[in-house]
């Protein structure tokens, strides 16, 4: 692309670029009141550095029209800005309007933009998310109004010719769409890190991550952590995708807020890296894990990376236990190749991974036997299987379900309150290819035998 000019432009600079339009041939703006807030979290957040980036900026410099500049990839956020830097010029008040212009017009502050919408979503859109800045804008002192015009940065690149312009727009998007859910996690966990880490903390950090094999990693999220996490809140968790990321973001270790429900968190967090550094590990050769639990609040940064490493290693070990004559059953009798058979096995492991992450292995064998009766049930119930029976299963929204497992496990104190579940006991089998798991309920005695 001979023509390609990457350049960094502040907002300030941005918002003040008469010739920048909107072109038809883009979508309607369509962010919500949740990339909204998104953003200016990002913005009030950062506002201690000396720059900060916001993303790409994709332009086309249109000469038939007298080098108008159309965007191309960037609307949503651009419109976004705008909306904001009207909010600030309109409700700042007249002492904080003085402090920030000094001397200047406060022209040189409002938007030149010009742009015009018939589209009846992208007005609507534009309305509601303006009545949400409003709500937020008294968040904006004069440091972060400063910072919002003349350190918020965006990567801007102009092209002239209008088909690699949209060459560039396809492979940004491209790239865009390869990226998996986890893979927006590691960046804003690696950006998490940067007020509190090295550099040679973050590297290591990253080749950690990128040795894990990254079709295993979204698996481990999807079939997992996602899904125990959301059943264990009774939330649905049928499939993971970049919308649910949020599950996996919770507090930071230098949070700003003495939010009393975050002092546990930093207690142990700054404990484990204490313990784990005192010069008496060099003789006792101790280490202390970070107790990690799948259901609690999540510290960002690098213990958001150790968590993944840590139930990446608890997980495979489970799955790979082969001790107890369930485990080796569900992998071998004649239907566990089905895909309805696959979703009761992950049924089953999930639950069996939460208990063990909360109760270890007490009681583990009558702890498999329950969980295994309790997913299996569902299985020996059903003709066929399908994601949305097992989901609602998991959620107590079954007529199948006898007992919201995930919820029990969560609120109990001890195995015994799980080993006290009251399951009924089946009496037929609805499903083929089952034999070796009706067996298995026959011995545990959870199979009446019709006569």
């Amino acid at each position: 692309m001979t023509n390609l000019q990457p350049d960094i432009i502040r907002v300030r600079d941005l918002l003040q670029t008469e010739k920048l339009r909107i072109p038809n041939y883009q979508r309607p703006y369509k962010w919500t009141a949740k990339n909204v807030n998104q953003l200016i979290d990002d913005i009030i957040f950062h506002n201690d550095k000396s720059a900060y980036r916001l993303g790409t900026l994709v332009i086309h410099i249109d000469k038939e029209e007298n080098g108008v500049f159309n965007i191309v990839d960037g609307q949503q956020r651009t419109l976004t800005l705008t909306l904001i830097a009207y909010a600030i010029i309109k409700n700042c008040d007249e002492n904080l309007k003085k402090i920030l212009i000094r001397g200047e017009s406060i022209e040189s502050y409002k938007p030149k933009i010009n742009f015009a919408f018939t589209n009846d979503i992208s007005k609507a859109n534009i309305q509601n998310n303006y009545k949400v800045i409003e709500r937020r804008i008294n968040e904006f002192d004069e440091k972060t109004i400063r910072f919002f015009f003349d350190k918020c940065e965006l990567v801007k690149v102009s092209l002239t010719d209008i088909s690699e312009a949209f060459q560039f727009f396809d492979s940004q998007n491209a790239r865009g769409k390869d990226l998996e859910p986890h893979d927006l996690l590691k960046a804003f966990h690696l950006r998490e890190m940067n007020n509190f880490s090295t550099e040679e903390e973050r590297k290591k950090t990253v080749e950690n991550w990128e040795a894990m094999d990254t079709d295993k990693l979204s698996k481990l999220f999807a079939l997992y952590l996602f899904r125990i996490r959301n059943w264990s809140r009774g939330y649905s968790a049928k499939y993971f995708t970049k919308d649910d990321v949020d599950i996996f973001k919770g507090v930071s270790p230098n949070i700003q807020e003495n939010f009393p429900f975050a002092k546990m968190f930093r207690i142990a967090h700054y404990y484990t890296d204490n313990y784990n550094a005192s010069y008496h590990r060099n003789i006792d050769k101790n280490e202390f894990d970070y107790p990690y639990q799948l259901d609690q609040i999540i510290i960002n940064g690098k213990r958001f990376f150790e968590m993944v490493a840590f139930y990446d290693k608890m997980i495979e070990s489970v799955k790979h236990n082969t001790t107890f004559n369930i485990l080796s059953t569900i992998k071998t009798y004649d239907g566990s190749y089905r895909t309805g058979d696959k979703y009761i096995h992950n049924l089953f492991y999930c639950g069996l991974i939460y208990y063990i992450d909360k109760f270890g292995n007490a009681n583990l064998s009558k702890a498999i036997e329950k969980i295994f009766v309790w997913a299996y049930t569902l299985r020996l119930k059903l003709y066929s299987v399908g994601i949305d029976s097992v989901d609602n299963y998991a959620l107590n929204s079954s007529p199948y379900t006898q007992v919201q497992l995930f919820k029990k496990i969560r609120e109990a104190l001890h195995p015994s309150e799980i080993m006290n579940i009251k399951l009924e006991s089946l009496k037929e089998n609805r499903s083929s290819k089952t034999e070796k798991i009706v067996e298995l309920f026959k011995n545990l005695r959870y199979y009446e035998q019709q006569n």
